[in-house]
């Protein structure tokens, strides 16, 4: 039986391990849009959630999701490299997904980069679908793969 790692809400204090980690895992090779400040400003928005998984005093992986009308929106999740096929990032998603339906979400959308087969075999090995493709969807440099998770039959 595996054992799901501590989870909490992310605090202002994470903002900038977060940015780091967005930068490294997500945004490499495209402009850095997922700065500090931005951080911030998603961990103090009423209608978003920022998941963080620690590991000893180092913050190792995170989460953020938006709440919309009747879907949910993963914007972001990451799991540190040498962390990562650990459990960590599927612990994160569960406790997301967990959120989404207690307030009220029928289902999880996402965007992944076409050219991440790891991030795409991961979400795909958590139910989610590949629905549409957007050629260029990232500042016209990497295609952009919308994919999303019915909740609720």
């Amino acid at each position: 039986m595996t054992v799901d790692p501590p989870i909490r809400l992310g605090r202002a204090a994470d903002a900038a391990a977060i940015a780091a980690l967005s930068r490294e895992l997500i945004e490499e090779g495209l402009p850095w849009t997922w700065q500090p400040a931005r951080v911030l400003r998603a961990l103090q928005h009423p209608e978003t959630n920022v998941a963080v998984v620690d590991a000893g005093d180092e913050l190792v992986g995170f989460g953020i999701m938006e709440y919309l009308d009747t879907d949910a929106y993963l914007v972001l999740l990451a799991v540190r490299r040498s962390d990562q096929r650990k459990g960590r990032g599927s612990a994160l998603l569960r406790w997301l997904e967990t959120a989404a339906r207690a307030a009220g979400a029928e289902r999880v959308r996402l965007d992944a980069r076409r050219d991440n087969a790891a991030a795409r075999s991961f979400y795909n090995e958590h139910g989610y679908h590949e629905i549409a493709i957007q050629e260029g969807g990232y500042h016209g440099a990497v295609d952009r793969i919308r994919l999303e998770k019915w909740l609720r039959a």
